[in-house]
């Protein structure tokens, strides 16, 4: 990587880490706190959440009638996603150990949280529950993903990728067959544990 590159990419971690502390900040100021990993609201903030709750009645009596026809594609869906988590499960479980990489903590990828939240109904929350699955089960993918891609095929695209995975700027330049050669011999000639990629 070049100079330019390490510097812009240290700006975007700068960056990531400030995003997360104004939403550690703002989640303060909701009156939200963790106690043993687990989201908890004040009472006086939890009263004020069931007042925006609309019961099941009046969430089916608004909602259009194509949300329901639809609902059950979207809730297919479920079956090739968790398809997909017990095949990266076995995949990662199977295979990182033979090359030395480090395994993805699923836990880091799919939270189940929202159901808390005291202004959703109960379908509401399957929603909520079932969007965070699906969307925590392509970021593990995506992770588990970039992690055997540093591994085997460590070169950015020729075309624009978007977004990238966040070791893509660390790849080797398209074309840079020295740098990859040189690479991939260090890889297998060196011992078999968690690679630094990871």
């Amino acid at each position: 990587m070049t100079d330019i590159q390490d510097r812009l990419l240290a700006r975007l971690r700068e960056a990531e880490t400030d995003l997360d502390r104004e939403l550690a900040r703002q989640r303060e100021r909701l009156g939200a706190g963790f106690d043993r990993q687990r989201l908890r609201f004040e009472r006086a903030v939890l009263d004020q959440q069931h007042r925006f709750r609309r019961g099941l009645a009046a969430f089916f009596a608004r909602a259009p009638v194509l949300f329901i026809v639809t609902a059950p594609v979207i809730y297919a869906m479920l079956i090739p996603i968790a398809l997909l988590d017990v095949a990266l499960f076995v995949y990662q479980h199977v295979c990182f150990p033979v090359y030395g990489i480090k395994k993805v903590r699923r836990s880091d990828f799919i939270a189940w949280d929202r159901h808390h939240l005291g202004y959703l109904n109960l379908i509401e929350k399957l929603n909520c529950d079932y969007c965070g699955y699906a969307t925590g089960v392509i970021a593990y993918a995506r992770e588990i993903g970039s992690r055997t891609e540093a591994y085997w095929c460590p070169i950015k695209h020729a075309q624009a990728v978007q977004p990238p995975h966040q070791r893509y700027y660390e790849f080797l330049d398209y074309g840079d067959a020295e740098g990859f050669r040189r690479r991939q011999d260090a890889r297998d000639s060196g011992p078999k544990k968690p690679s630094a990629a990871d």
